[in-house]
C-alpha cells in the first residue's frame, strides 16, 4: 500500500511536470538592487542543449529577477565555445538534455555536452568564469553528470523524495539541513534565508572542498528507475542522509554552484489547476532570495 501511495503521488508530479508554464505575474521585492537596470555583468542562460528551462520559457521568472537586479541576462545558443563564453561572466545551465532524451526519458541518458564542450567550460571556469549548474532528476541528472564530475560532484540519475512527508522537501537552519554560509547570509539581515523548499530532484555527493547548501536528512531516499517516473518493488533505492541537493566551491580562479533541482528557482503554474510551483509557491517565500544570493556569490559580491 505504501508503494502504491508513493507511485500515485509521483505520477501526479510527473503530470504536473509536463504541464508547467511560467508565472509571468511573479515579481518579488528586491530590497537593494545590486546594479542599475542593464548595468550589471552578463549572465548567460544555456539554450543550446535541449534545455527544459530557458530564459523566456520556464525560467522567465529567473531571468526577470536577475534583470530587475541589474544583470544583463542573455540566452546562450549553440555549443559552448571559448570565444563566446568570454563575453559572459556567469553561465547558467539548467536541465540540459541529450537529443535522444528530448521525447524519451528511458535509459540510457548520455551527456548533453560533447567532451570538447566540457573541456571548454572547465577551462573557462578555471580561468575565472562562474558556473551555475542545475540538473534535476532523471534524465537531466544523467545528461549533466560528466560535466559535474569535472568539478568533483557525483550526480545520481534518479529521484529523491521524503519517505515520511509527501510533497516538497524542506531545508532549514534549525534542523541544519540548510547550511549557514556566505550564500545563506547574503549581504545583510534582509537577504538572509532560514528555510528553502525544493520540488523533487536528485541527490548528489559533493567534493571535500565544496560547501553544502542543502543537505538531506535520514528521511530521504533516492530511487533509480530505468524509465523516468516508473517505479516498482525492483527499483534500486537507497538512503541519502548527508548527501546534498545544493553546494558551491571555488575552482581555480572561478566559482561553481551546483543544484539538483530546477523548479525551486522557477515560478511556474502546473497542471490544469495552475498550481503554483517554485519561488511563487507560498511554502517557498525565501527561494528567490537564495537565487539572488547565489548569483551575487558567483559575481564575487559575496566573499
Amino acid at each position: 500500500m505504501k508503494i502504491l501511495i508513493m507511485l500515485f503521488f509521483l505520477a501526479l508530479s510527473n503530470y504536473s511536470f509536463s504541464q508547467q508554464v511560467a508565472d509571468t505575474t511573479y515579481h518579488p521585492k528586491i530590497y537593494d538592487p545590486l546594479y542599475e537596470t542593464g548595468k550589471g555583468p552578463v549572465v548567460f542562460i544555456d539554450e543550446g542543449h535541449h534545455n527544459f528551462h530557458t530564459k523566456n520559457g520556464r525560467y522567465k521568472a529567473f531571468s526577470n529577477l536577475l534583470e530587475r537586479d541589474g544583470y544583463k541576462v542573455k540566452a546562450y545558443q549553440g555549443n559552448f565555445d571559448k570565444q563566446l563564453l568570454s563575453e559572459g561572466n556567469i553561465l547558467v545551465i539548467s536541465n540540459a538534455l541529450n537529443e535522444i532524451n528530448v521525447n524519451n526519458w528511458d535509459l540510457p541518458n548520455p551527456s548533453a555536452f560533447s567532451e570538447s564542450e566540457i573541456e571548454v567550460v572547465t577551462e573557462w571556469v578555471r580561468s575565472g568564469g562562474s558556473l551555475f549548474l542545475i540538473a534535476d532528476h532523471m534524465p537531466m541528472a544523467g545528461a549533466a553528470s560528466d560535466l559535474a564530475l569535472e568539478f568533483g560532484f557525483e550526480f545520481t540519475n534518479g529521484f529523491v523524495f521524503d519517505t515520511i512527508n509527501r510533497g516538497p522537501a524542506y531545508f532549514n537552519l534549525k534542523e541544519k539541513t540548510l547550511t549557514e554560509s556566505v550564500i545563506t547570509k547574503g549581504r545583510g539581515s534582509e537577504e538572509s534565508v532560514a528555510q528553502i523548499v525544493t520540488f523533487t530532484g536528485q541527490a548528489f555527493k559533493i567534493p571535500d572542498d565544496a560547501t553544502p547548501v542543502l543537505t538531506f536528512d535520514k528521511k530521504f531516499v533516492n530511487m533509480l528507475p530505468d524509465k523516468a517516473w516508473v517505479f516498482d518493488d525492483k527499483t534500486t533505492r537507497f538512503n541519502v542522509e548527508g548527501w546534498s541537493q545544493g553546494a558551491f566551491k571555488n575552482y581555480g580562479k572561478g566559482r561553481v554552484v551546483v543544484f539538483g533541482e530546477a523548479a525551486m528557482f522557477s515560478a511556474q503554474l502546473a497542471g490544469e489547476s495552475k498550481r503554483k510551483m517554485g519561488m511563487n509557491n507560498e511554502v517557498a517565500p525565501e527561494n528567490y532570495q537564495l537565487l539572488l544570493n547565489i548569483i551575487h556569490w558567483l559575481d564575487y559580491v559575496l566573499e
